[in-house]
């Protein structure tokens, strides 16, 4: 009887403990990749939204708050073609975007000096490697340094969002 103990146990530690481990490996697999991407992804339009109201809400040095028009100057680039570092022109990125600018002002600079502002989108672009450009996190980082870049190069002008109305990559 003692026998039949031991080997009914031995059965159960063989079959019911990988059987176990298993299930415990698939819930940990089910946990991490389906239900973890779903949260991340309202978590980051969650971000994105408050950022922008971040954005919103900045204050000058008399701590008002800065009142900002969007969407009413938007000066667009359409469709500009680069290979993006390291790909031997195996693969292109295909971009359109639009400035949002704050003022008339700002949108006839941006209309006057074009081609000049597409040179440099170019240049950002085109220095980027394509893991990062296919990452979608990497594009707020790359809005911000096109921003940087052509507020560098056109002082005067304001530039509120930079928006992307085509992003392909082949």
């Amino acid at each position: 009887m003692a026998e039949e103990s031991k080997s009914s146990m031995s059965k159960i530690l063989m079959i019911g403990l990988p059987i176990f481990i298993v299930q415990l490996v698939v819930v940990y697999f089910i946990t991490a990749n389906i239900l973890l991407d779903r949260f991340k992804e309202e978590f980051r339009a969650e971000a994105v939204l408050g950022d922008l109201a971040l954005l919103d809400s900045i204050k000058t040095d008399d701590n008002k708050p800065v009142s900002k028009e969007y969407g009413k100057f938007i000066h667009n680039i359409d469709d500009i073609i680069v290979n993006p570092a390291n790909t031997a022109g195996e693969q292109l990125l295909l971009a359109s975007m639009a400035f949002d600018l704050n003022s008339e002002a700002n949108m006839q600079e941006m209309v006057a000096k074009d081609v000049m502002v597409k040179d440099l989108v170019i240049s950002v672009l085109s220095s980027k490697q394509i893991h990062d450009l296919s990452r979608n996190e990497f594009k707020d980082s790359l809005r911000v340094e096109i921003k940087e870049r052509v507020e560098g190069y056109l002082p005067d002008v304001e530039i509120n969002r930079i928006y992307f109305s085509k992003y392909i990559i082949n």
